[in-house]
């Protein structure tokens, strides 16, 4: 298994302080925002949660499990939605950076390195370092991928009342099967993402 805390380890060798990991949730999908988290955790040995890892190779169950601790645990944590609108208006890489940069300079807690998943190009008022499939090699990033993807899961599951015939609790607004099929079906709603879907919809 890859060393969760090598790359925490090197910096707080160095001296750094608030080291911070940050990813994102929602680039591929065909509606929603992309979702965006920041968090500063306590790295000393008795505070670290058990389990964390990339929130794709967890179930839903553990994700939220997770959450809650990561949450209760963090010394700072931010999250940020960018709409799709703005997905639409500035492309889904611009936004992810848009939301990455607003989630860094606006916590409470000054961030005195910044360890990213795999994004390059960030405006952000630290240093930082893209690591490419980050949310599996670093604990820092792996905590922000865990707040993300539960953040914008539950946002896509109040959605979800609101248009209930696209069915956002199952596929949080990814490009499925069914998702298309009702695409075609009803049109697009307000939270679709028109640049997405231009193939599916006339």
């Amino acid at each position: 298994m890859y060393d969760m805390f090598e790359y925490e380890n090197e910096f707080v060798r160095k001296g750094y302080k608030n080291l911070a990991g940050i990813d994102e949730a929602g680039r591929g999908p065909l509606a929603g925002p992309v979702v965006c988290a920041c968090v500063i955790m306590p790295l000393n040995q008795e505070k670290i949660i058990d389990g964390v890892n990339d929130s794709k190779k967890l179930s839903e169950k553990k994700r939220l499990e997770l959450y809650d601790k990561i949450t209760k645990t963090a010394i700072c944590y931010n999250i940020v939605e960018i709409d799709n609108k703005t997905i639409d208006k500035i492309n889904i890489l611009n936004a992810t950076k848009l939301a990455m940069a607003k989630c860094v300079n606006d916590m409470k807690e000054k961030v005195g390195y910044l360890l990213v998943d795999a994004v390059n190009g960030l405006e952000v008022k630290c240093e930082y370092l893209p690591i490419i499939k980050g949310d599996s090699k670093s604990y820092l990033i792996a905590c922000a991928s865990i707040l993300a993807k539960v953040h914008r899961d539950k946002l896509m599951e109040k959605f979800d009342l609101i248009y209930p015939k696209y069915n956002f609790k199952k596929h949080k607004g990814y490009g499925t099967k069914e998702h298309i099929e009702n695409l075609k079906k009803y049109g697009n709603c307000e939270i679709h993402r028109d640049t997405f879907i231009k193939n599916f919809v006339s």
